[in-house]
């Protein structure tokens, strides 16, 4: 047995967001332990300058490599766009990014135009521009800053009357120019979905990345030979270096799990 296939799967995001892809990963890899971060104090990156969400994701990747992670899972559309490139040719550990799902939805639309639902620090970067550059260029892309939602998000405000606002003023006009695919550019939305579709209807397509990542999670840790072939018996711990009560609520009913509040 490789001794290494032990070790944790590390996750990182800028909040709480992430944990919509840990769970892929948790029920796709259940034999895995895994250890997640979040940023709460520092959210959202999607404001913060290239150069601090470098910093930031820098500082994440070696608190996940202290506790031994054999893997580190950036997951925050942000800082992959903004700093894994930087990530990967600095550390001798494999990463697994996350970028905003506009390929597949240039596949699935009907209408060719897609919208998409993302940070300004997503929006903005050299890597969102070239995975869009290589799309069909007769696929139009609405693009929208969601300001205010991971805020609401992490402050347990989901079902606020502001929540309501900002959706309906993000998504009114990316329906008046008939979009059929929305894509979700950040970890943090994929909550924000029952919402959603009480807007957009059920015939517009919901895309988001959680599943492909858990995926590419996967594959990667066969090719390295560093699957866990055991079931798990260790807790899946999460640090978090803000109030805990919301994390808490959004993995309530799973077992194993430990979440901590540390200043980091």
């Amino acid at each position: 047995m490789n001794s290494s296939e032990k070790q944790p799967i590390g996750i990182f995001d800028s909040g709480i967001g992430g944990t919509s892809i840990w769970k892929e990963i948790h029920s796709l890899l259940p034999n895995e332990q895994t250890i997640y971060l979040s940023d709460s104090f520092n959210a959202p990156y999607g404001q913060k300058s290239r150069q601090k969400i470098l910093e930031l994701s820098i500082k994440n990747t070696e608190f996940l490599l202290e506790q031994n992670c054999k893997i580190i899972v950036v997951a925050c559309n942000t800082a992959t766009t903004n700093s894994i490139k930087y990530l990967r040719s600095s550390y001798d550990v494999p990463f697994i990014g996350i970028e905003p799902a506009i390929k597949p939805a240039s596949i699935l639309t009907e209408s060719k135009k897609i919208g998409i639902l993302a940070t300004k620090g997503t929006l903005n970067s050299e890597l969102f521009e070239k995975t869009s550059s290589k799309i069909d260029q007769e696929v139009q892309i609405i693009e929208q800053i969601g300001e205010g939602l991971v805020e609401l998000i992490e402050s347990n405000q989901i079902n606020s009357p502001e929540m309501d606002e900002l959706l309906q003023r993000y998504l009114q006009p990316m329906l008046k120019e008939h979009v059929d695919c929305l894509v979700l550019g950040c970890t943090h939305y994929p909550y924000l979905i029952p919402k959603i579709k009480k807007i957009v209807g059920e015939s517009l397509k919901i895309i988001d990345s959680g599943e492909a990542v858990a995926r590419q999670t996967k594959n990667i840790l066969q090719q390295l030979n560093l699957l866990s072939q055991h079931p798990n018996s260790k807790e899946n711990v999460f640090y978090i270096n803000k109030d805990k009560t919301v994390l808490q609520h959004i993995l309530k009913g799973y077992t194993n799990v430990n979440i901590i509040q540390k200043h980091f």
